[in-house]
């Protein structure tokens, strides 16, 4: 078995990528509801529409300004919402690379993966 299997390091890193796809999950499913909603023109104030309108607000504001949702017959395509769903997945990868670069790692191991990116390039 690998050595870095047996890592004090590997069980919080575990534990941290779970920790992120978690809160990464909930935040994509209430924006997927928001699109869907805002898609089928939704009443906004059902309180079931009112409760994911408000709930993601703060997850969708920082990109509602970027494009124009597309409207038709009280239907709005809200692209706006899947440019934060796309950019919250970025967000999450990226920690958890961060956190699998904190990982311990063997010398040989470490010259295996050196070894590697230097054929890549």
């Amino acid at each position: 078995m690998d050595s870095s299997y047996n890592s004090s390091s590997t069980k919080p890193i575990y534990r941290g990528t779970q920790v992120v796809w978690y809160i990464l999950g909930l935040i994509e499913v209430l924006l997927a509801f928001r699109f869907v909603l805002k898609l089928l023109g939704a009443n906004p104030m059902a309180g079931f529409t009112s409760f994911i309108y408000n709930s993601t607000y703060i997850f969708a504001a920082p990109f509602l300004s970027v494009f124009r949702g597309t409207q038709v017959a009280g239907s709005v395509l809200e692209w706006t919402t899947l440019l934060a769903m796309f950019v919250y997945w970025v967000i999450a990868v990226g920690i958890i690379k961060l956190f699998f670069m904190s990982k311990t790692v063997s010398t040989p191991e470490a010259a295996t993966k050196l070894d590697k990116q230097e054929n890549k390039s």
